[in-house]
């Protein structure tokens, strides 16, 4: 049974505003499922439809084998969820409120305790347990917002752009523990922003856009489709000879056009051809000052796809701070 299926799923809002446009999805248990788009795509509404918070107004959905609209309690026995905006009160401690999920899911209050203090634990918050929320950080929050979402052990995981805006260190943390989680047996489905996350934690990756699902598969599978890796080399100082040059790399996939100085071409077997090109201009003595290959990623799928850049796609880690 998959952990999650959708049929011609859809949601209409009012003034025949289409949000999500029939979605025909299916995730496997114990799978990392990464869903892209831009704003307004239809992102949030398939995992509020997913999650119980809004009710499909076309098709149909299961989570966890419960359907969403007629099987809702059951659907949120077997779920977790932490979405975009973390709901924290500031007044509360971390304790406090790990505490009190664990009271909302009816467990004892013992086991209550002992399980906020495992979770916490688990996402590095021991130490500032017994702080006032509105005195943590934003990656600490979004970390008490992953330790809140796992008090009821859920089977499947929902995480909404969980690192917006987190500093390199706290993305890498909640990266850490999504991978924790789902090698622990957890099917996770993850929205996000970032191309990076999804290239690193996803098995699958689904591209929406417009309210239409317009690619998915694995991201090296998305790639592959959209090119080969390609070489990008300059010759050293006097080498000028670019038609031999062009002639020698034509014996190793398709030449591309020459750009700002560097040969360029499109390998068919990847990173394993590279030395043999070395060696091939070597011995027509022609020398590489500088090589580089340069691999597809999933910006290029989503611009293919999409004909736009997923916004974050551009960011650099090292330039962000913590909010």
């Amino acid at each position: 049974m998959p952990a999650i299926k959708t049929e011609r799923l859809a949601r209409e809002f009012a003034g025949g505003i289409t949000a999500v446009d029939g979605i025909d999805l299916e995730v496997a248990a114990g799978e990392i499922y990464g869903f892209l788009g831009p704003n307004g795509a239809g992102k949030t509404t398939t995992v509020r439809m997913l999650t119980t918070l809004l009710l499909p107004t076309g098709g149909s959905a299961t989570v966890a084998g419960h359907d969403v609209a007629s099987e809702a309690p059951a659907v949120r026995r077997k779920i977790g969820v932490a979405l975009q905006e973390a709901a924290l009160d500031p007044l509360m401690t971390g304790r406090e409120l790990i505490q009190l999920q664990a009271t909302l899911h009816g467990l004892p209050r013992a086991r209550g305790r002992e399980l906020g203090d495992a979770l916490l634990q688990r996402v590095g918050l021991t130490l500032a347990a017994d702080r006032r929320v509105g005195t943590y950080s934003g990656g600490m929050r979004r970390r008490l917002d992953l330790a809140a979402a796992l008090v009821p052990s859920p089977e499947v995981l929902f995480l909404d752009e969980p690192t917006t805006g987190l500093d390199p260190v706290s993305r890498g943390a909640i990266w850490e523990e999504v991978e924790k989680l789902n090698s622990e047996g957890t099917t996770v489905f993850l929205t996000t922003q970032y191309l990076e996350e999804a290239d690193q934690l996803a098995d699958r990756v689904g591209i929406i856009s417009a309210g239409r699902l317009v690619a998915e598969g694995t991201p090296a599978a998305l790639k592959a489709e959209v090119g080969r890796p390609h070489l990008e080399l300059s010759l050293a100082d006097g080498e000028v000879d670019g038609e031999q040059c062009e002639s020698i790399l034509s014996r190793f996939g398709r030449p591309l056009p020459p750009r700002d100085g560097l040969h360029l071409v499109e390998l068919e077997r990847g990173a394993s051809e590279v030395g043999a090109v070395v060696r091939a201009l070597d011995e027509a003595g022609l020398a590489v000052e500088s090589l580089d290959l340069v691999e597809p990623t999933l910006d290029d799928v989503f611009v293919a796809k999409t004909g736009q850049h997923l916004e974050g796609a551009d960011e650099q880690a090292d330039g962000e701070s913590p909010p």
